[in-house]
């Protein structure tokens, strides 16, 4: 559960601490506004003696890669700082045999440590070669979207895409430490920020449907920067440790995680990446839309709970429909191949994430291909 740390002295900004328990790998998770700038610090105290790699893309290195190193100077921390392209294509193979390599061009050792800066691209790859380099180094994630922040950053996914579909390739490969500092959210553009907040409203529609209640109270004062936003970080996290604590390498329950992101990946997949037209976000936000319809069309809600999370989705100004995608999709049988390749499915047989109501949703294995096929002909006219 999370925890305010009280402050030792004026200077240290508050945070508050959420614990992701796994045995002797178990990891906090720091949430507050500048935690950024007591990176140096926290990193120190849990590997001491360590030196750093950072790996930032171009944007987010010019806005905060200054004070991440600032911070690793004043606690007497050795750093060098790589940077990547933005944008989800970086997650390739070509990126990730190039950041190993700058990793081992720095010279850094088994006890050295990776840190992620960035948002879940960044994480994603830097976490996936931090795993790999040497056999497996010490990793830091120090997540700059809301996305990061309350999802990726958290339970040791880490990877690359490949052309079969996203992250089919990685491992996981659990962080030292999260740094998640939400005053840098005050600079990520409107669209980023919402389509991050598509991942918090998953929580309270997967499991918490008091979490999804006061969200729809309380999602103004999260876009704005009050003091909801570090308690919906906080909460979100909790959740996501709860379920990594329980099923790690999503034998079962995590899955429950993946609400939205078997429709939201092959929607990705349908525009080839192009986050001009779709980013991760915003396929879970129309994804979960869909999920609710199907689970609908199978009898399992009724209208007014899809009604329900249409209206919030829509308030906070995210897309709900395959239609909001700008430009041509391909047809059915091409969505339905993508599907195919998504990671839960076993044995041919499509497994999605359903719903019986607000919080209550479920793992379905063996989904009908034909129903799902249905459905989004339906979806796609």
């Amino acid at each position: 559960m999370a925890s305010l740390d009280a402050a030792e002295n004026t200077e240290k900004p508050a945070s508050e601490t959420v614990r992701v328990d796994l045995g002797t790998r178990s990891y906090d998770i720091r949430i507050g506004r500048n935690v950024l700038e007591k990176a140096g610090e926290e990193i120190a105290a849990v590997l001491p003696g360590a030196r750093v790699a950072v790996v930032a893309d171009e944007n987010v290195a010019k806005l905060h890669l200054g004070t991440f190193e600032d911070s690793l100077d004043r606690a007497g921390v050795h750093c060098t700082a790589i940077t990547v392209p933005p944008g989800e294509a970086t997650k390739c193979f070509s990126e990730f045999e190039r950041l190993c390599d700058e990793i081992l061009n720095a010279r850094l050792e088994r006890n050295d440590v990776v840190v992620a800066l960035g948002g879940g691209v960044v994480g994603d790859l830097t976490g996936f070669a931090a795993s790999a380099v040497r056999r497996g180094m010490a990793f830091v994630q120090v997540p700059t979207s809301l996305l990061a922040q309350v999802d990726s950053s958290v339970g040791g996914k880490t990877g690359i895409n490949s052309r079969h579909g996203k992250n089919l390739i990685g491992a996981f490969y659990q962080p030292a430490l999260v740094l998640a500092d939400t005053a840098i959210l005050d600079t990520l553009p409107p669209r980023d920020f919402r389509a991050g907040y598509a991942e918090v409203a998953k929580y309270g529609l997967l499991g918490d449907a008091d979490f999804f209640t006061w969200l729809e109270d309380n999602w103004q004062g999260i876009f704005d920067g009050g003091p909801e936003r570090d308690e919906a970080v906080a909460r979100s996290c909790e959740a996501k440790a709860d379920v990594v604590a329980a099923d790690e390498l999503e034998g079962g329950r995590r899955a429950l995680l993946n609400l939205g992101h078997t429709f939201g990946h092959a929607l990705e997949g349908a525009v080839s990446y192009e986050t001009e037209r779709l980013v991760h976000g915003e396929g879970v936000s129309i994804g979960m839309m869909l999920a609710h319809e199907f689970s609908e069309k199978l009898g399992l809600i009724g209208s007014e709970t899809v009604a329900r999370v249409e209206k919030h989705l829509t308030d906070v100004g995210l897309p709900i429909r395959i239609s909001d995608i700008p430009g041509q999709l391909p047809n059915v049988d091409v969505f339905m191949d993508l599907i195919a390749q998504d990671k839960k499915v076993s044995r041919g047989a499509l497994t999605f994430i359903l719903t019986k109501g607000i919080g209550e949703a479920f793992v379905e294995k063996g989904v009908d291909p034909y129903l799902v096929s249905e459905f989004l002909k339906d979806k796609l006219d």
